[in-house]
């Protein structure tokens, strides 16, 4: 049984990263890592249902429809990516899968315009293989339907905007697909599209993304900490001329980002994304920056994509009405919530080796600092570097 039907059944944001990687850093290598931020044990033999779930990975193709449907949406990439995207096959060597007792080691390495794609699927694939492999029975999928629709309801009372992240952590591309259907179908004009390219073309919605940490934490090994949120926004502007604009801010903390986000960057980008920290300060500081920069906050955009549920969004919305845009990115909420304890499992770029440079560690410096992630003496010279208090934990 395959598990994955589709090569653009990954997040859009691999995909314009991808691009960007192609154009401008072609011989950089990257290497990855799984993360069992939850602590779960994995049954035995899982390690091996995974290889085999990998390995039918390399017979994936994208096929003409998919082809035409990503060219026509996205007209501002160049048609020589998606001829060589449809020449793209993974290649199951660059991922190590291991398996000790109850503990799973997964390790991706290659070329970084490669390997870039692994990390959505792969995680994909641990959630539905380790539901799947204990048994754990779900709830009907008219419950999930209604459930889902019970939360649009609330949502639509909002007045809001809101997508679909929630590939890597879902249940199972079952769910996902049930997920997907039911609110596009929803009648309101709350939805508006999908992290998910194949889900994106299979309903006719928008495919919404831009850039991961992964981007900055690139640009600090090539560049070096002081140097990577600029870079990457310039670099991303570069590619894309003024398309896909908004701006991830946490890999090193929205305050540092914030001292480098300068004029014509907060002019040129649409708005920036909230992923981790308290949502009404970063909402708080994201206003009082742009204000700062004679800009009107009403005229961008913040777009909240952290661990999100109707609550939260409730909450974020009675705080940013009437002061700046915003809009939600729901992703373990839509896609697991079946009645079971969600899986709260990461992959991150670990290791990167820019053109004529070394394997050199990265790490990401969340506003949680319980988020942070990689060798915790990089984490700490990083922070000397860009001046960031030492007394988290």
């Amino acid at each position: 049984m395959a598990y994955l039907n589709s090569l653009l059944d990954n997040d859009f944001y691999k995909f314009t990263m991808q691009f960007a990687v192609i154009k401008l850093f072609p011989k950089a290598k990257a290497r990855y890592q799984f993360i069992n931020r939850g602590k779960h044990a994995f049954p035995e033999g899982f390690a091996e249902h995974l290889r085999e779930a990998v390995n039918q990975m390399a017979a994936l193709k994208l096929s003409k429809a998919e082809k035409h449907f990503f060219s026509k949406t996205c007209p501002y990439i160049d048609p020589t990516y998606f001829d060589f995207l449809q020449g793209y096959q993974y290649d199951p060597e660059e991922v190590t899968i291991r398996q000790q007792g109850s503990e799973l080691t997964v390790e991706i390495e290659g070329y970084w315009y490669r390997t870039i794609l692994w990390e959505v699927p792969l995680m994909a694939l641990i959630c539905e293989l380790y539901y799947e492999i204990t048994q754990q029975p779900r709830i009907a999928d008219q419950q999930v339907k209604e459930i889902l629709e019970n939360k649009m309801d609330k949502y639509d009372q909002l007045s809001i905007t809101i997508a679909d992240f929630g590939t890597r952590r879902r249940h199972s591309y079952a769910v996902h697909d049930l997920v997907i259907q039911t609110l596009s179908t929803h009648p309101s004009k709350t939805f508006i599209g999908t992290s998910n390219l194949h889900f994106a073309q299979k309903y006719q919605t928008k495919p919404i993304g831009t850039h991961a940490h992964e981007w900055f934490m690139f640009h600090a090994a090539k560049y070096g900490y002081k140097m990577a949120n600029l870079l990457g926004l310039e670099h991303w502007s570069d590619v894309y001329r003024g398309d896909l604009g908004i701006a991830l801010s946490d890999t090193y903390t929205t305050a540092f980002f914030f001292k480098q986000f300068d004029k014509k960057l907060s002019k040129l980008f649409d708005g920036v994304r909230h992923d981790s920290g308290d949502p009404i300060e970063f909402a708080q500081s994201t206003i009082a920056h742009y204000t700062s920069k004679g800009i009107n906050p009403l005229n961008k955009n913040i777009i909240f994509s952290d661990g999100l549920d109707n609550k939260k969004v409730e909450k974020i919305v009675n705080f940013c009405q009437g002061k700046i845009g915003h809009s939600f990115g729901i992703g373990t909420d839509f896609t697991n919530d079946v009645g079971l304890d969600r899986m709260n499992i990461v992959i991150k770029m670990t290791q990167a080796l820019p053109e004529d440079g070394e394997w050199t560690p990265v790490i990401k410096l969340s506003d949680e600092p319980n988020k942070h992630t990689g060798e915790l003496s990089e984490i700490q010279l990083a922070k000397t570097i860009l001046n960031i208090a030492q007394h988290e934990h």
